[in-house]
């Protein structure tokens, strides 16, 4: 349109300085005696063309309008326009609002902190199905990734090439009570593991935090529990069958190949794509768990002390406070039987405080909650903590306020709990996370080095110095050594001990005095 406006525009103004040269060489009398006569009326028959300029002047401020009347139109358009529901990213990435593809999967990991989308996602239900999906890819030379329940808050496991899943592979093919062994698909989760041996009186040797894992995917990631005398979970494997590119489906054990078997118990799907798995198990056993709030004094004093008389332990350091969680457990006594405790405070009472500051700071960023959300009374500690921190996660006063209501909440809560391993030894670790973590080794357990310690310490003077807003908790875990070499607890010495350092930070928070975590992870190691 605009350049036809302007074609015509063109010819109007061609037309308009022809007449006027036909006139000038038509009504104006050549008299050389009078030279001034035949200058006053070109003068006077050049008059009419005077008001040009702001005649143009017009025509441009007009068609400005319509370009902008244009442009303003699309804009409304575009960003009114009843988009279908699955049209993702449509206000973000300009004129890409058609649906999604049929094909085309979202896959994200279990903290929600990570997704892609691809074409590609296998879920094969049989051994044969996911052998042929492994020659097909290797026979096209296209990659496929290995992914469990996503539980790593990297996105390792996530891949736009293709990804491979076995959740349709979940069951139990073995159960050999009298050597305490189980045979399972890799796709069974933790908790389908446990509930589904339990009735034969064993269970796994120790878990992580979360039980949602499948069982192939704890295995490669070289997953841990805590406890330093107990490995990681990968040194509970006997053997494991693999569907590899080259090779096809194949079996590796400690007995056929050493060297193979305990690369590939803890490969990261490197090798090939875990099928089944024989784990060795335990007898199942209740445990009392004990927490207590001490001070990082008072563990340096009982640190070792505290490694070497409980099965399992952790430490839960809070940031910007002196406290130090500490969580230990022990098998119930046979003969003792579980410790008679009554609490101080009841678990309403314990997280009162945590709703009452809720509610302050509420009123204090003038947030209006949303109808559909759950009532405050019905959230547990970590979701009110979640929530606390989202109001305002890059102000260091208001996430030390929140780190201070943590530490009285489990002063509150201080006491015994007696509960199975997987009931005692999981944990809610709350929403959306980013975790960094770290591994190295700590000494024996007849002699700490007190690394583990130190590095703390530094930790939390680094926070303080640098005014970070580093929410809570700094967790720290420990486990004894595992011969595969991928693990960051490898190691040829049977009496090492290795500690793990997890940073917690929700999904909004982010360090202001750094571009990015991986600095601050970089000054961590330098320091």
């Amino acid at each position: 349109m605009l350049r036809a406006l302007t074609l015509g525009r063109s010819v109007q103004s061609h037309h308009h300085h022809s007449n006027l040269r036909a006139v000038a060489s038509t009504t104006v009398p050549q008299n050389p005696l009078n030279p001034v006569s035949s200058t006053r009326a070109l003068s006077t028959l050049s008059s009419p063309s005077s008001p040009a300029p702001s005649s143009s002047a017009s025509e441009l401020r007009k068609y400005l309008g319509y370009t902008a009347l244009v442009l303003f139109s699309a804009a409304a358009t575009y960003y009114s326009f009843p988009f279908p529901e699955n049209a993702k990213h449509k206000k973000a990435q300009i004129f890409r609002y058609a649906p999604l593809p049929e094909d085309l999967h979202t896959v994200s990991n279990w903290s929600g902190t990570h997704e892609v989308q691809t074409r590609v996602f296998h879920q094969p239900e049989t051994l044969e199905e996911l052998e042929k999906v492994v020659k097909d890819a290797h026979e096209k030379k296209t990659r496929i990734r290995p992914v469990g329940s996503g539980l790593s808050p990297n996105g390792i496991g996530l891949s736009r090439a293709g990804m491979v899943n076995l959740a349709l592979m979940d069951k139990v093919l073995e159960v050999d009570k009298e050597k305490k062994r189980v045979r399972v698909q890799a796709g069974i989760r933790v908790q389908q593991l446990v509930d589904g041996i339990k009735e034969h009186g064993i269970t796994l040797q120790n878990f992580a935090s979360i039980r949602e894992q499948q069982i192939g995917g704890i295995l490669q990631v070289g997953a841990h529990g805590t406890g330093a005398r107990l490995p990681p979970i990968d040194e509970q494997v006997i053997s494991m069958k693999m569907v590899t590119p080259a090779k096809g489906t194949i079996e590796v054990s400690k007995e056929k190949d050493p060297e193979l078997f305990y690369l590939a118990r803890c490969g990261l799907g490197g090798l090939g794509v875990v099928a089944e798995v024989t784990i060795q198990c335990v007898d199942r056993q209740e445990l009392v768990e004990h927490t207590t709030v001490s001070t990082m004094a008072e563990i340096k004093k009982n640190h070792k002390k505290l490694l070497s008389e409980y099965k399992h332990v952790r430490y839960l350091y809070i940031p910007y406070t002196d406290a130090v969680v500490v969580v230990k457990c022990n098998p119930v006594s046979k003969w003792k039987g579980p410790p008679k405790f009554t609490p101080k405070y009841s678990s309403a009472e314990a997280i009162q405080h945590v709703r009452d500051l809720y509610r302050e700071c509420l009123q204090k960023y003038r947030v209006v909650p949303d109808k559909s959300e759950v009532e405050m009374n019905e959230l547990s500690f970590t979701e009110l903590r979640d929530k606390l921190l989202a109001l305002d996660p890059l102000d260091k006063d208001h996430v030390a306020k929140v780190n201070q209501a943590e530490a009285e909440f489990w002063k509150k809560s201080e006491g015994y709990r007696v509960g199975w391993s997987d009931e005692i030894l999981g944990f809610d670790c709350g929403g959306q996370q980013w975790v960094s973590e770290t591994c190295f080794q700590a000494g024996t357990l007849a002699k700490p080095s007190m690394k583990d310690l130190e590095y703390i310490e530094g930790v939390k003077q680094l926070i303080e110095k640098n005014e970070i807003p580093a929410p809570a908790p700094i967790e720290q875990r420990w486990t004894a050594c595992t011969k595969s070499p991928m693990s960051p607890a490898s190691s040829t010495r049977e009496d090492d001990i290795f500690s793990w350092i997890s940073i917690w930070y929700g999904r909004q928070i982010i360090c202001k005095t750094f571009e990015d975590h991986d600095s601050v992870l970089r000054l961590l190691d330098q320091n």
